[in-house]
């Protein structure tokens, strides 16, 4: 997360940082505060839903997969306490449907991690039609790949039969990728 870069925020800089991933929703702030943003951090999809009632923010980023829920919650609930709220849906886990019913709930953008500091300010602040720049590093699509898989392994309590049979792949085929190494 380099290239600091200061931008015009408007008169309120609130920021509204939600993901249960303790390392980088810190690293994130602080690249944040670093761009002009006043960032509040939470890890719950409950203490994110209190915020919003308390105060609600002029900008959010969301993890959508939270171990108390979903982030999707979260992007509601902002919409309707500020409607010219700008949050974006931040996952490891892209998908079309998800991605739909973010923007349908209010978001305004979707990244999928990693995302930088950089990429997640052009997002939060782009307006108009056109469409944000592609990023810098995008996810190549062997790790992608590989990213789908460890979920849905994770998803079925990392039953490698079951994993195989709802990705319909040969059990011995999924054996031997997930004994490999993640892609870069």
């Amino acid at each position: 997360m380099s290239e600091e870069k200061q931008t015009d925020l408007g008169p309120d800089p609130s920021l509204l940082l939600v993901d249960d991933d303790a390392i980088f929703v810190n690293r994130l702030s602080r690249a944040m505060e670093k761009r002009g943003f006043r960032p509040v951090v939470t890890t719950s999809v409950a203490d994110a839903l209190a915020e919003v009632k308390s105060a609600p923010a002029a900008y959010a980023v969301i993890d959508l997969r939270l171990e108390d829920g979903s982030g999707l919650d979260v992007v509601e609930a902002l919409h309707e306490a500020r409607p010219d709220a700008r949050a974006i849906v931040l996952t490891g886990y892209g998908a079309i449907a998800t991605a739909v019913a973010a923007v349908k709930m209010g978001a305004t953008d979707y990244l999928s991690k990693p995302a930088d500091a950089n990429d997640i300010v052009l997002a939060l602040l782009q307006t108009g039609e056109t469409l944000p720049p592609p990023p810098e590093n995008p996810m190549s699509a062997d790790r992608i790949k590989w990213e789908h898989i460890q979920r849905v392994y994770e998803q079925c309590d990392r039953n490698v039969s079951e994993t195989a049979r709802r990705l319909h792949m040969h059990r011995r085929t999924l054996q031997r990728i997930l004994a490999k190494r993640s892609p870069k």
